[in-house]
């Protein structure tokens, strides 16, 4: 049995809702075509998102897409 654990992906879209007018969660999701529950999971990083759905998010931004996700074990 494989067990599953959080991603190995952190982001900064906390960060980023904040510096966008305290952007919520569900405004974020209707924007990126997911529900809140989508957003809060990837935010948590307990679900990593599709490629799209990544570029999607960052679009919202206005940022590259490193300045979302990277790595747990990249500064």
């Amino acid at each position: 049995m494989v067990k599953k654990t959080p991603c190995n992906i952190r982001n900064t879209i906390r960060s980023l809702r904040f510096h966008a007018g305290e952007m919520t969660q569900a405004e974020l999701a209707e924007k990126i075509g997911v529900t809140r529950q989508t957003v809060l999971a990837i935010e948590a990083a307990k679900y990593p998102p599709s490629l799209e759905l990544a570029f999607r998010i960052a679009e919202v931004f206005d940022v590259p897409l490193s300045e979302v996700f990277m790595r747990e074990d990249q500064k």
